[in-house]
């Protein structure tokens, strides 16, 4: 499984992983357009704009 969810009271947090940045953003991004969908059919006000992403990584960053 990809996408773990955990809700609470009006929250919902997505955990998604990925082998690459690349390919975590893409699961993330396929996520978030099913929940906006769902949102729209069941008249569950969403605002997307409201919505934080934040990757976090094993990885170390490469200094510039």
């Amino acid at each position: 499984m990809r996408t773990k969810f955990v809700a609470f009271a009006n929250d919902l947090l997505p955990f998604t992983r990925g082998k690459t940045n690349k390919e975590a953003e893409n699961f993330s991004n396929f996520e978030m357009s099913k929940i906006t969908a769902w949102s729209k059919e069941n008249k569950v006000g969403f605002i997307e704009a409201k919505s934080k992403i934040m990757l976090i990584s094993r990885r170390k960053r490469k200094e510039v």
